[in-house]
């Protein structure tokens, strides 16, 4: 129904205008509005709803009406702007609907939605009532974007040596529903659900890990992107992961400067952890000697005596465990002959049990290189023995050969008897540094005597062997045999 404006406002001549403009539904030719089919917002800021009627110069604009278009309620009027008494607004949007600021045109009918909330989102109409031309009307959504304001919630406490554990989750809820990722470059999973209500939705995002210590002190952030945010929301959580090192104890790295009379000599525990540990140093065949001072991780010894000598033991601790070392220190008395037996006798030990593996690898060597020449003989003798049968066979065949054949008994020269007897001194000369004596037999002890008698009929004359002149040049040997 239309707004009412007050029998003040509104005469008989008016009602009776405005029925009439009511009257014209079509279109002129020439008239259009401008308008928007979606109109959006931020919650908290204005919305401008546009409606601007173009149309002929002559033509004028009597009135634009505004309604909520709501599909359960109906149609509930918003506001009557009139082009001679101004505007009006409904009950429901009093203080809250303006004219945009001057200056303004007499054909726009565009109104101010003033600091819009999510309740005001839905379907807006402009109707437009013109003389000459008639009525015209068009429709527009409102989108009202609420953006989110995301949280980060921390898991429960890191330790090392869990496995897979919540390390933190992230949820943002707005209109439409958010998106929420993580940046980090410490490695993990990281999983997503949703919740849809009446006019928003809610995200959260969750971040697994399986902790250790090289994450501790690592940033873990979450980032929300949302169309009603100009730029992301990051939220930042910094991870604490509780460890506890190996404890180690230096200062006894050069044990010679733990002597007596020095000054300044300090014990220093090593450790790290989260949170960061606490220290406790104690000795371990008695109490601590007189003078020595602990300042955490230190223990400080006044000038050196041997009753500082002893084994020292820090202990580290934090909440999450402990840890101990122990070291044994040894104060030197340059004064003390003992010690100094005792490290002479020490020097020794050590210098003999070089020595002795140095003689062991030497043994070894040599064992290894005599097998290897043995080998290596006993190849080249087998060779050699081969050789040498093959040689003395063929002269012993040669030999036969003159036995046999007449012509080589009557006509041989005196060259031939030479070098026979030469051959068969060589393979007698051979034969007896090849085999031991203990192995000859009777026929080569015949053969020797033999060749000796040969011997006999020749003579030597600058390194040559000649024969005695005789009057045939025939010898025959010990049995027999024609040379």
């Amino acid at each position: 129904m239309p707004l009412s404006l007050g029998a003040e406002m509104w005469g008989p001549e008016a009602w009776l205008l405005l029925v009439f403009l009511a009257s014209f539904t079509g279109r002129c030719s020439a008239g259009e509005l401008e308008t928007s089919d979606l109109v959006t917002v931020v919650l908290g800021q204005d919305a401008k709803l546009p409606c601007f009627y173009r149309g002929a110069p002559d033509e004028q604009v009597g009135q634009v009406a505004w309604a909520r278009v709501d599909p359960n309620e109906g149609t509930r009027d918003l506001a009557l702007l009139h082009s001679k008494y101004g505007l009006h607004v409904s009950a429901a949007y009093e203080d809250r609907v303006e004219q945009p600021p001057p200056p303004r045109d007499p054909l726009d009918g565009s109104v101010l939605l003033r600091n819009a909330v999510q309740a005001d989102e839905g379907e807006y109409e402009c109707r437009v009532s013109t003389f000459p031309a008639g009525s015209f009307q068009a429709r527009m959504k409102l989108r009202v974007l609420v953006p989110p304001l995301p949280s980060l919630n921390p898991g429960p406490p890191l330790e090392e040596g869990q496995g897979l554990t919540l390390a933190a989750s992230c949820t943002a809820e707005g209109s439409p529903a958010p998106s929420v990722t993580w940046d980090t470059e410490v490695k993990g999973t990281q999983s997503s659900r949703s919740f849809k209500h009446s006019r928003s939705a809610a995200v959260t995002s969750e971040f697994h890990l399986v902790p250790s210590r090289s994450m501790n002190g690592q940033p873990l952030t979450c980032v929300v992107s949302h169309p009603g945010l100009l730029q992301d929301q990051r939220i930042t959580h910094t991870l604490q992961v509780a460890f506890l090192a190996e404890a180690s104890v230096r200062g006894l790295e050069d044990q010679n400067l733990w002597h007596v009379g020095r000054e300044g000599a300090t014990l220093k525990c090593l450790s790290e952890g989260q949170p960061p540990p606490s220290y406790n140093w104690t000795r371990l065949d008695g109490p601590l000697p007189s003078g020595v001072r602990v300042k955490g991780d230190t223990l400080g010894f006044p000038p050196l005596t041997t009753e500082h000598s002893g084994i020292y033991v820090c202990h580290v601790s934090n909440e999450l465990s402990s840890r101990d070392s122990q070291v044994t220190v040894e104060v030197l008395d340059p004064q003390d002959p003992g010690k100094q037996v005792d490290l002479v006798s020490a020097s020794v030990v050590v210098v003999g049990v070089i020595a002795a593996l140095l003689f062991l690898l030497l043994v070894v060597v040599v064992v290894l290189m005599s097998r290897y020449h043995r080998r290596k003989a006993q190849q080249m003798t087998q060779k050699y023995e081969e050789e040498l049968t093959l040689t003395r066979e063929n002269s012993i065949r040669r030999l036969h050969s003159h036995h046999t054949d007449p012509r080589s008994q009557s006509e041989e020269p005196e060259g031939r008897s030479y070098s026979t007897l030469t051959t068969v001194r060589e393979i007698e000369t051979q034969t007896e540094l090849l085999s031991p004596s203990s192995g000859r037999t009777e026929d080569d002890d015949d053969q020797d005597e033999g060749i000796k008698q040969a011997m006999n009929h020749f003579v030597q004359e600058n390194g040559t062997l000649r024969a005695k002149p005789t009057g045939n040049g025939i010898y025959i040997n010990g049995r027999g045999h024609l040379v």
